[in-house]
């Protein structure tokens, strides 16, 4: 993919840098563009150096321009990046103004156009500066939402930069083969929490890592995707609709809630039981130092009641963590649930939890599993998708892509 990289005055421009260095490593072509203000925090020398490409900062330079430079910028591209976004550059955006060479160049752009604004806090949530991000957004810009943290003025709250992995991935998005357009992608992912008192409470070492990946990539590839979200940290993927949940028991009730579904995945780990007698308060240490006795009730069977659902998913997606025995396991499951795939996750010696790789079996029907050893979470989501893509193209619905052999030992 060929990317047209416009810097603008900000002090998160050194992660445009990183931007270039990763989008490289991908295969894509960075050119970038800087204004004024970027060239007081980068230098086009470093821009270009990376990109391995000319870094290109005048509107009116004689030789770029007699080559009618900024329409030959804003066609010689794929998509057109503005990272970082300052709020005066989005201004000049909604503005249409051409003052300089990225002004020019977006005025003149007919390809999709994303921003990824970095600025204070206070900027950020001003009248002016919401005004003008949603007129881009009604312009058909593709708006790369800030982070919240600690600025580079001292100050906490939205306004940071995205961080360029998930820059990138909006980005991608743009060129990914979208096989399962128009599917409705139901995932849960991540742990639940269930409340012993209102300090205390049940949970398990799920990340969510696994399912987040899942909702990214059926995001790409064209699904819209509802991600059902226990307790976690991490952020959500560009283009989810992300709902947030405690318990088993509100899981199961948004799930309800988001159906019908094309294609339901259920990555969650669910706790299977709940505190019947949880504290309104918090419970104290007795005297004779005995323990508080809890009677433990079963949690909802949320992948079982929606494979037996009126508004069943046409495909319905299981996660089987398991210590031992893990395909017989699995296949218990898989029939025990009424669900059509089982993928089952190899949990011993606390293997998976908060890591990026994995060891997983697939399996269909009663097909042959299909191992995935040591591979990265993402690549067993790559995989679901082209299997989802397969499934859902023998009925004509979707182009099917084919699905790369992923069996194969990741080599160190």
């Amino acid at each position: 993919m060929r990317i047209l990289l416009i810097m603008t005055g900000s002090i998160a421009a050194y992660k445009s840098l990183d931007f270039i260095r990763r989008a490289r490593e991908r295969g894509h072509v960075v050119t970038p563009i800087l204004t004024k203000g970027a060239q007081e925090f980068i230098t086009p020398l470093s821009a270009a150096s990376l990109a391995e490409q000319p870094a290109y900062t005048e509107l009116f330079s004689l030789k770029d321009e007699t080559e009618m430079g900024h329409i030959r910028l804003a066609r010689e591209t794929d998509v057109i990046l503005v990272a970082p976004a300052s709020a005066d550059f989005m201004a000049s955006m909604v503005q249409g103004r051409a003052q300089d060479l990225a002004g020019a160049v977006l005025l003149a752009a007919d390809k999709p156009v994303f921003v990824a604004p970095a600025m204070n806090v206070k900027m950020w949530e001003s009248a002016a500066n919401q005004r003008n991000l949603a007129q881009l957004k009604a312009d058909g810009v593709r708006v790369i939402s800030p982070a919240a943290g600690e600025m580079a003025c001292g100050e906490i709250g939205t306004g940071r930069m995205a961080e360029v992995q998930e820059i990138l991935a909006a980005v991608e998005s743009v060129h990914v083969q979208e096989s399962l357009r128009g599917k409705h992608a139901l995932i849960t992912a991540g742990p639940t929490h269930e409340p012993i008192d209102p300090v205390r409470y049940i949970a398990n070492q799920s990340s969510g890592l696994q399912g987040y990946a899942l909702a990214e990539a059926f995001a790409l590839a064209g699904a819209n995707v509802t991600l059902i979200s226990g307790p976690t940290t991490l952020k959500t993927p560009f283009g989810v609709t992300r709902v947030d949940v405690k318990t088993a028991v509100e899981m199961m009730d948004a799930t309800e809630k988001n159906l019908p579904a094309d294609i339901g995945i259920f990555t969650a780990a669910v706790a299977d039981w709940r505190v019947e007698n949880a504290g309104a308060q918090k419970f104290k240490k007795r005297e004779n130092g005995e323990p508080p006795v809890l009677r433990l009730v079963e949690n909802p069977d949320i992948l079982k009641t929606i494979a037996a659902h009126k508004n069943r998913p046409t495909l319905v997606v299981g996660f089987a963590a398991e210590t031992e025995y893990l395909e017989a396991y699995a296949r218990a499951k898989m029939q025990r649930k009424s669900c059509d795939w089982m993928v089952a996750t190899d949990v011993s010696g606390g293997k998976s939890f908060g890591t990026a790789t994995t060891s997983v079996l697939l399996l269909q029907g009663d097909a042959p599993a299909q191992p995935l050893l040591d591979v990265e979470k993402t690549a067993v989501a790559k995989q679901l998708v082209a299997l989802a893509a397969q499934h859902f193209s023998s009925s004509g619905n979707v182009t099917a892509f084919p699905s790369s052999n992923l069996s194969k030992r990741k080599k160190a």
